[in-house]
């Protein structure tokens, strides 16, 4: 009989993603379920997925409502109780976020065997909170900001979890007569994306051939149009729900937010790109997640307190004349990638699972 898992995802883009690669990855060998909240559902396919809802509430600062949110993840957790039951969960994976908290709780009470996932080079809250019960946590190093030093054995070491459409493609080509620009703000939308780069777009189309490829909301898509209309700027627009690989594949050159899992994507397509870390993303993780990257002279960080047009502009420029660091990161990246195959990894999180 195959045991049954359960992928614990929701909220951002950056959990639900990994939990749907965590489903493809294994579910021609176990039976697998997803579980979601409203915040996430969005982001998956609901035929494709076999998801149940359960919508956990964000913990509220306001003191007066912090008890009835706390009584609402009491009854969820009863209801994930019930949940689990009757589904015969054998194994919960949790990919972080408050809305685990119901089903890691009662997975406790039930003695599931939890495995957690954590992308960041920072510990998340949720995690934190269920490491000392969990069996395995899958990760993508070793060197993780505020990981409790007693738990360092539970870590599995994965390749970055990738989609498997990125592996059918070619790695970006280099920066040639033309610059083909992408920008991504992330499932959460990046407004400061959506204003404070125009000038320096305008500057670099007067410079070089350039074609933008941008991700914002359909909110903004009418006013970017017209941007790009009024300063005759070649441009394809798309939201996060589109398939970003295709775009990615297109860039030599890109403008992105530090999400773990945008990043593992470019680095594995070979896409030059600076980093803007979001200053207010949980324990700083985005930050800590670029600047992983940029150790190992994958990527240019720049910090949000010092975007203005002058400073992107320079520093877009600078890439682009100089070709020897940009080949340079380009090379890294690759090297970085080399042994990234969907078979490997497939073949190391059925056999944890497996083992345990």
């Amino acid at each position: 009989m195959n045991k049954k898992i359960l992928i614990s995802t929701g909220g951002s883009g950056g959990h639900v993603v990994p939990g749907t690669i965590f489903y493809e990855h294994l579910k021609n060998n176990f039976d697998v379920f997803m579980c979601s909240d409203q915040r996430g559902a969005q982001f998956l396919n609901r035929e494709k997925y076999n998801v149940e809802i359960i919508n956990t509430p964000k913990l509220s600062k306001n003191l007066f409502l912090l008890p009835f949110k706390l009584l609402l993840i009491l009854y969820l957790t009863v209801k994930s109780f019930y949940f689990l039951k009757r589904k015969k969960i054998d194994i919960l994976i949790s990919t972080g976020g408050y809305m685990s908290l119901p089903l890691s709780i009662a997975s406790k009470i039930l003695n599931i065997k939890i495995f957690l996932f954590e992308p960041n080079m920072v510990l998340g809250r949720a995690n934190r909170l269920f490491i000392n019960f969990c069996e395995k946590i899958f990760c993508y190093s070793t060197k993780i900001k505020n990981f409790p030093s007693k738990f360092t054995n539970k870590i599995i070491i994965i390749n970055t979890l990738l989609r498997k459409e990125f592996y059918q493609l070619k790695p970006s080509e280099n920066i040639n007569q033309k610059i083909n620009l992408l920008i991504i703000g992330g499932s959460q939308g990046a407004k400061l994306f959506d204003t404070a780069i125009n000038d320096s777009i305008i500057k670099l189309s007067k410079k070089y051939e350039l074609k933008i490829f941008q991700q914002t909301n359909l909110e903004n898509y009418k006013s970017f149009k017209n941007f790009y209309l009024k300063n005759n700027i070649d441009n394809e627009l798309f939201d996060f729900k589109e398939n970003i690989s295709e775009f990615m594949s297109k860039a030599n050159i890109c403008v992105t937010r530090a999400g773990a899992s945008t990043l593992a994507e470019l680095i594995f397509l070979n896409v030059a790109h600076i980093a803007i870390p979001l200053p207010f993303a949980k324990d700083n993780h985005q930050f800590e997640n670029a600047s992983f990257y940029e150790k190992m002279g994958c990527n240019w960080i720049l910090n949000q307190s010092e975007l203005n047009e002058i400073n992107l502009t320079n520093k877009l420029i600078n890439i682009i004349k100089n070709k020897d660091r940009y080949l340079d990161k380009k090379r890294n990246m690759k090297n970085f990638s080399y042994q990234n195959t969907w078979n490997n990894i497939n073949q190391k999180i059925i056999s944890e699972i497996n083992e345990n």
